[in-house]
């Protein structure tokens, strides 16, 4: 029976050892653990039972799971780690783009595995109270809403309007791998999705302005190839 503090996982997966390899990791680690064999069937899970976490394969009978994200993503914002075999990196920015939250190759180990699910699931709950929240901390940084003041050790420094909408949107996503193709839309817009130098020259300004060595940044974090993370603890 499952406790009011454990987390529902629901598997979207339909090769059976997988799912059985899946069910006896995270059911022995205190998650309880919902399963679908197809997209569809997935969805509507999703909507009845309304799970913490959704892990899903790509390679699904009915829907690709691409196609499963980008449906979940018009309705729900449920932390979705995908599984797949393909591990280029076109694949992880096409899967993140898609909406996902991570993206885990196989073959995986029991141990990589959790971790992602600890990291999601702490993401989201995170990302609740940080909608109520006045203000965001990370490290010596203060991202005030109200006022739209951002100070380091409690010193204001001064942004630009993109610089800050780039600070907002990375906070939005803390801890997440943020595509280049997402900032630029959701900074500059539909048209801007492919100017990704418009990124690196605002991306060295905030790490100028706020990290302690803009070389070697230990909060403004490039993802070569995929985009970048605020990296959080």
């Amino acid at each position: 029976m499952k406790s009011e503090n454990e987390p529902t996982i629901l598997v979207i997966e339909d090769e059976v050892p997988i799912r059985r390899f899946l069910k006896v990791a995270l059911t022995d680690h205190g998650y309880a653990f919902k399963e679908a064999q197809t997209g569809q069937e997935g969805i509507a899970k999703i909507a009845s039972d309304r799970p913490d976490l959704v892990i899903l394969d790509l390679g699904l009978p009915d829907l690709d799971g691409l196609e499963v994200t980008r449906q979940l993503r018009e309705w729900s914002d449920v932390p979705v780690i995908i599984l797949s075999a393909r591990g280029h990196e076109k694949d992880k920015v096409e899967a993140l783009d898609a909406g996902a939250d991570d993206y885990l190759t196989k073959p995986f180990g029991v141990h990589e595995l959790l971790a992602r699910v600890r990291v999601a699931l702490r993401h989201a709950a995170k990302l609740a109270t940080r909608q109520e929240d006045p203000e965001y901390r990370f490290g010596n940084i203060r991202v005030d809403f109200g006022t739209r003041c951002v100070f380091v050790d409690e010193k204001e420094v001064g942004l630009t309007r993109i610089e800050y909408k780039l600070l907002l949107t990375l906070i939005k996503y803390a801890g997440k791998v943020v595509t280049q193709k997402h900032l630029l839309k959701e900074i500059w817009g539909e048209e801007y999705g492919e100017e990704s130098n418009y990124l690196r020259v605002y991306m060295a300004h905030l790490r100028r302005k706020l990290e302690q060595d803009s070389a070697h940044p230990k909060y403004f974090i490039t993802e070569a190839g995929v985009g970048y993370r605020l990296k959080v603890e």
